[in-house]
């Protein structure tokens, strides 16, 4: 029986699943709530809730790995692979592949690049090679390397050719992973996958991907997962004149601006600091805060916006699929988003829509031109699987 592990790790949220012969044993949900450090860790369907120390949460692998063992899951001798998801940019990382010296070079050269979200993802990274070392292959999956399908046109800055390949200056496109699993899903959801596709992953982070016979033709993340939508805290598209603006007015250093457009913008920064949470924003809309409406219909218009330029690219659309933590939850931002696109064949049927919280469901009218449905992204499914294929 093979064993595999399977790590997705971000700054607020650390998951480990464990995987026999292709099928989940064991999750194991690290995250930050309301300041406390917590564990959900599911087994056999059921759910085990419990705090944990902020140094359990920083060392978040050994902290799995002991309670793995505890639970008579599975001891470190017994994997037979690790897969774990790495947000890089690079014409490297369009291809998963085993972690070697050379994968750990191309990481270092990226984090050179975006170093706000290449430290935490090297560290961990480095820490499972050398936890492994001797026990088991390392496995990147890369989150763009579904996205490497993506026509020239798309891919492409309006950059010198030669300005570009130096630099690999190029539209990667990220939350590849997730969309791949919805891609899977929809076979069996729909009967078959939609021929025109737009999936949208709306969470911390945000992005929007049009799929074409199953494949990316277009993603609203670009070099770095910061292009593209209003995000949390993520500033998402805009001019590259007003960037440079800011930093001579500013004075800041290009490291303080990346910080400042990664963690300070978004729905934070539109909503005056009040939150970058779209459940306190909600609430605040609802007292008639105005700064929380402006942060949640901005959003709101974004996605909006793009799905209807990605129908433009797809030819029309079959599917919208809403998906990721926002996506699959907020019933409100639905409603938001898919309001005054009744004349593109978007019919929302509000009743299902508002019912429909965390669960695979179809929430567009009998009478929509367009089937409107949220599914439940399964990125450690997808990782896994992506493991499988390499390590057979």
């Amino acid at each position: 029986m093979k064993k595999f592990l399977i790590v997705n790790n971000g700054s607020a949220s650390k998951k480990y699943a464990v995987y026999a012969d292709g099928q989940q044993i064991y999750f194991a949900h690290l995250e930050i709530e309301e300041g406390n450090s917590i564990v959900t860790e599911y087994i056999n369907g059921e759910a085990l809730k419990s705090d944990i120390t902020k140094e359990e949460f920083d060392a978040s692998l050994e902290f799995a790995l002991k309670k793995m063992s505890e639970r008579g899951i599975a001891e470190k001798s017994e994997i037979s692979a690790v897969g774990v998801r790495v947000v890089a940019p690079g014409v490297y990382f369009w291809n998963n592949r085993e972690i070697n010296e050379e994968y750990i070079q191309k990481m270092e050269e990226a984090k050179e690049k975006v170093p706000l979200h290449m430290t935490p993802i090297l560290l961990a990274v480095k820490n499972l090679v050398e936890s492994f070392k001797g026990v088991a292959p390392v496995y990147g999956i890369s989150d763009s390397a579904f996205h490497s399908t993506l026509p020239e046109v798309a891919k492409i800055y309006g950059l010198p050719t030669e300005m570009a390949k130096q630099h690999e200056i190029y539209r990667f496109g990220y939350h590849g992973i997730s969309v791949q699993s919805i891609v899977n899903k929809s076979a069996e959801f729909f009967g078959s996958v939609p021929s025109r596709m737009i999936v949208c992953h709306l969470g911390g982070g945000v992005s929007v991907t049009a799929v074409k016979d199953g494949q990316s033709i277009e993603n609203s993340m670009g070099f770095t997962p910061l292009e593209g939508m209003l995000m949390a805290t993520r500033v998402g598209d805009i001019d590259p004149g007003a960037v440079l603006y800011l930093l001579e007015m500013t004075g800041q250093t290009p490291a303080e601006m990346r910080k400042y457009f990664n963690k300070e913008c978004g729905l934070l920064g539109v909503s005056n600091g009040l939150s970058d949470d779209v459940r306190d924003l909600i609430k605040g809309d609802e007292v008639g805060n105005h700064e929380a409406k402006l942060a949640l219909d901005l959003f709101a218009y974004r996605v909006k916006k793009t799905i209807g330029s990605y129908m433009a690219v797809l030819g029309g659309l079959d599917a919208l699929v809403f998906t990721g933590t926002i996506g699959e939850r907020s019933f409100i931002m639905r409603r938001r988003i898919c309001s005054e696109l009744q004349n593109l064949g978007l019919e929302l049927d509000l009743v299902k829509n508002d019912a429909t919280v965390y669960k695979d469901e179809i929430i567009s009218t009998a009478d929509s031109k367009i089937k409107i449905a949220t599914l439940k992204t399964e990125e450690m499914n997808q990782i896994a699987r992506e493991v499988g294929k390499l390590n057979n």
